[in-house]
């Protein structure tokens, strides 16, 4: 009975913003702000580049995983630190770290921009690079889960019927682990989806090209609060969708 009074205080404090975001939209003119050109390219352009970190979180991050989970390597330690470095480190530092690696006059930016023109600020490619930084670790975290989980007895048998170590990764590791990498691959994508600090230090906001659904709901808000309501509201209904996805995982089943 102690502990039921925190507990309620702990849910009300997560739960009544939430309400107070609802009770606050403009119902009204809802459809129109929902309607918006700014609002449908920023939409888009979240879920576009937020897929295609996850393809490349999928083909980086799968890798490190199985390492993280089944190899017994010097320094691995060291290695899931550095993973997981992003996942604590304050997103403009994180943006920050991005310039300095990749901006034009970055370690690796600059002599790539020498060598191909090619830059990633201010880019759809930019915003890319920078939900795979942010959201990579989750990915990674929840995937070595998932090798953990999955009996490494299963892999064993399949060497000893003369698979190779890549056809046993290919085709009993992986189906294993799958539950666990859908899972880690939706939450890097909606963790892409929601992606702010790193990504407007890095890309800056342009419409069209650098802006996505949190930069806009940031720029909207200082001159038409109703719209920035509405906008919150889109990325409720997608972290809640988010959650119903994972909820075997996470919320347990019905």
């Amino acid at each position: 009975m102690l502990l039921l009074v925190p507990a309620m205080v702990a849910v009300a404090l997560l739960v009544l913003p939430l309400v107070a975001l609802l009770g606050a939209v403009d119902w009204r003119s809802l459809p129109e702000d929902l309607g918006s050109a700014p609002l449908r390219s920023a939409l888009w352009l979240s879920i576009t580049t937020s897929t295609a970190a996850m393809v490349v979180c999928l083909v980086l991050g799968l890798p490190v995983a199985w390492l993280l989970a089944r190899v017994d390597f010097p320094g691995r330690m060291l290695v899931r630190v550095l993973v997981t470095v992003p996942l604590v480190l304050p997103p403009v530092v994180a943006g920050i770290a991005l310039r300095t690696a990749f901006g034009r006059t970055g370690l690796l930016g600059e002599p790539l921009l020498a060598t191909t023109g090619f830059a990633f600020p201010y880019t759809a490619w930019g915003v890319v690079l920078a939900h795979v930084f942010v959201s990579m670790p989750f990915v990674v975290l929840a995937i070595e889960g998932a090798l953990r989980s999955a009996d490494p007895d299963y892999d064993a048998a399949a060497a000893t019927l003369g698979a190779s170590r890549l056809t046993t990764f290919r085709r009993v590791t992986v189906p294993l682990a799958l539950p666990g990498i859908v899972a880690g691959m939706v939450l890097g994508w909606a963790r892409s989806l929601g992606e702010f600090g790193a990504t407007i230090t890095f890309n800056g906001n342009y419409p069209g090209s650098t802006q996505t659904m949190p930069t806009l709901i940031y720029v909207t808000r200082q001159g038409d609060q109703d719209a920035a309501l509405a906008l919150s509201l889109v990325m409720l209904v997608v972290s809640v969708s988010v959650l119903l996805l994972l909820r075997d995982r996470w919320l347990g089943t019905p």
